[in-house]
């Protein structure tokens, strides 16, 4: 059985009249009795018994070059049709001394080359695809490690990490298969309709602080890199959003924020404060179940990620970020 997914080339003899639907699978071609008799315009009789002396004078093996496949009657029954590869057609061209055979094994060669080329292209690309996954997996997992040399995990922290490669682990989709997706943006909810400003931010750390600030330095700015990172997360270029989504501003505000270090104490949870606040202002903070799209120990242990991690490993991280918080999530 053969052709589940073979390629279709209609093959037009130099008549000009006629015209051949010719499948390809399986580095091959394909024609059957009735189109091989179509071909060298002989008789059925003619060519079947080409073919059988092919088979007989052990020329050919029959296993090697012959394929059934379920083919539509006029009649509207299904019947096994027996298939007949390029080496075959190419014997009994030889023997009957067609010069239409001549003409379809150049033709034929011409066309095979051509998808030889194409499938090795397609799957040079899908192997460049599928090293670019497993960099990206690696990293993550380097930077996971880093974060247990960084610092003691509590358990909840723990969890977090081990919960990051879980639900990482749909977007690669490694683990189980190569499905040839890299790791993309994608799956996000389009534009911002709420614009954090560094006024509103300040706003809300002075709330946070009353709370959960446990020092005088709490939320202490030490410059003005913090201004710039809530700033950044909204620039263009040529008027196009450098981070067009929610989800990619809300990972990269994560990012900044964590990886500036603004303020004198503190830094780590006004970032993923403000992370939240961001994505809830926005209306994505909850998935339609209600539930949280990013559970608190895993932000805690993302936290702990940026902060461990390289600048050259920011893609990474904000990748992580973005297919953890997407609308697959």
């Amino acid at each position: 059985m053969f052709m589940d997914n073979s390629k279709i080339e209609i093959y037009q003899i130099d008549d000009g009249n006629t015209e051949i639907s010719v499948n390809l699978d399986n580095d091959t071609v394909w024609l059957n009795l009735n189109q091989i008799v179509e071909l060298f315009h002989r008789d059925k009789s003619v060519i079947s018994r080409h073919i059988n002396n092919v088979f007989k004078e052990n020329e050919l093996i029959r296993n090697s070059v012959v394929a059934k496949n379920a083919t539509t009657a006029k009649d509207g029954k299904i019947y096994q049709v027996d298939y007949y590869n390029l080496d075959v057609i190419i014997s009994v061209g030889y023997r009957i001394k067609s010069a239409r055979g001549t003409q379809f094994r150049i033709w034929a060669n011409k066309i095979l080359k051509d998808y030889l080329i194409k499938g090795y292209s397609i799957n040079e690309e899908r192997l460049s695809q599928q090293n670019e996954q497993l960099k990206e997996l690696q990293e993550s997992v380097k930077i996971l490690g880093n974060v247990l040399n960084y610092k003691e995990l509590s358990n909840d922290e723990s969890v977090g990490l081990l919960k990051i490669i879980s639900d990482y682990a749909y977007a690669l989709d490694i683990l189980d298969q190569y499905d040839y997706q890299s790791l993309q943006i994608k799956d996000t909810s389009g534009k911002a309709i709420y614009q954090l400003t560094y006024e509103e931010a300040i706003k809300q750390i002075k709330l946070t602080k009353t709370k959960y600030g446990n020092s005088d330095l709490f939320g202490h700015e030490k410059d003005e890199s913090f201004k710039s990172s809530v700033a950044t997360i909204f620039q263009t270029f040529d008027g196009i959003e450098l981070y067009p989504s929610i989800e990619e501003k809300a990972a990269n505000l994560l990012y900044f924020i964590t990886k500036n270090h603004s303020f004198s104490d503190g830094n780590k949870r006004i970032a993923a404060f403000l992370f939240l606040y961001f994505l809830e202002r926005n209306g994505i903070l909850f998935d339609e179940s209600g539930k949280k799209r990013i559970a608190d120990n895993a932000l805690v242990a993302l936290t702990l990620m940026i902060a461990v991690s390289k600048p050259d490993e920011k893609d990474t991280m904000t990748k992580v970020i973005v297919n953890l918080i997407n609308k697959r999530n």
